[in-house]
Parts: C-alpha cells; structure tokens; sequence
C-alpha cells in the first residue's frame, strides 16, 4: 500500500512541476515574448533544472503547445458559433466583434508579443496558425455571411489585433467605439 501511495505523490509533484515550468513560460511569453523567451529563462522562472524541464518537454515545440493552451484555457477566445442564431447582420457584427475585441483587451500584452514575434520565429508564426487559424476562419465565416468581397476585405481588417490596438490604445477610442466603427465601415452599402 506504501508504494502506491508514493507513486500517487511523486505524480503529483511531476504534475505541479510541469504546470509551474508552463505557467512560467506563459509569464515570459507574456512579458519579453516567445521569440525571446529561452529554455533557460523559463527554467529559472520556474525554479527548476534545464534537464527538469527536458523531461517535462523534450522540445520548445512541445512547452510552446503546452504554454499556448494554457493560456487559451485561461481566457478562451469567443466562439462564432454563438453569433450564427443572431439574424440582424449589423447586431451579429457588433455582438462578434465586441467579443472578440474584449478578448484582445484582456489578452493585449500577451497577443502583442506573439504577433510581434510571429513575423521573425517560425514556431510561433506555426503556433499563431495552429490556434488562431480555424477560429478567425469561423469568424470570417460567421460574421462575413451575406457580406460582399470588399465587405469581407473590411471584416478581415476589423478582426485583427493590430486594428483594435490602433482605434483603442493609440486612438483612444473606447471599445464600443471602436466595435462601432468598425461595424459601419463593413456594413456601409457603398462597399
């Protein structure tokens, strides 16, 4: 009865051990990126051996998979599938956009540094595509519904986080604001 006992807390520490050298990835991807972020730095964040965190993950591909899908159970981006029973057109845009923009407001630091760092470093340029990819194709595809292609051009713009940054941190637009224009911009009917 001893052992099982002692293999159930060993589990235990191995699993406490491998959420801390996560969590600490997710802070340094946070705060200097992931392009920056080294094995070294997150072993010392979390408090542990570089050949610790090797056993946890035998690669940067498997912590960065680990660190981006604790970072998207935290705070999960919206769902378009919640948007398709809204019939108006205008108010599925609003309500999908106001969604999506609450989560970069949430997410800004973080999501500035992985598409910042996506333009140089080719694992997070494949991370970004891996968790990103399908949901802004569902978004594309739930709110540009009955969109004309230069609607859509506009949709495409309005769902980027360097669009919200712009009209809310540099513009100082609130973000219902910002929803706002972006809204009328994608619904004008000269478009």
């Amino acid at each position: 009865m001893k052992r099982t006992y002692t293999l159930k807390r060993r589990a235990d520490q191995q699993a406490r051990t491998r959420q801390k050298i996560v969590e600490a990835a997710v802070d340094l991807h946070t705060t200097v990126g992931p392009g920056r972020t080294t094995i070294s730095m997150v072993a010392k964040q979390a408090g542990v051996q570089r050949h610790t965190l090797y056993a946890h993950f035998p690669d940067e591909r498997s912590l960065f998979v680990a660190c981006s899908g604790l970072a998207l159970e935290r705070d999960p981006l919206p769902v378009a599938d919640s948007w398709r029973g809204i019939k108006d057109r205008r108010e599925r845009l609003r309500v999908g956009l106001q969604a999506i923009y609450d989560w970069y407001e949430r997410n800004a630091e973080l999501v500035a540094g992985v598409l910042r760092d996506a333009d140089y470093h080719p694992l997070t340029r494949e991370l970004v595509v891996l968790r990103f990819g399908p949901l802004i194709a569902d978004y594309e595809k739930v709110l540009g519904a009955s969109l004309t292609v230069k609607q859509r051009a506009v949709l495409r713009l309005a769902l980027s986080c360097f669009t919200w940054r712009t009209l809310v941190r540099e513009s100082g637009l609130k973000q219902g604001a910002a929803v706002a224009v972006m809204v009328q911009a994608i619904d004008r009917r000269l478009l």
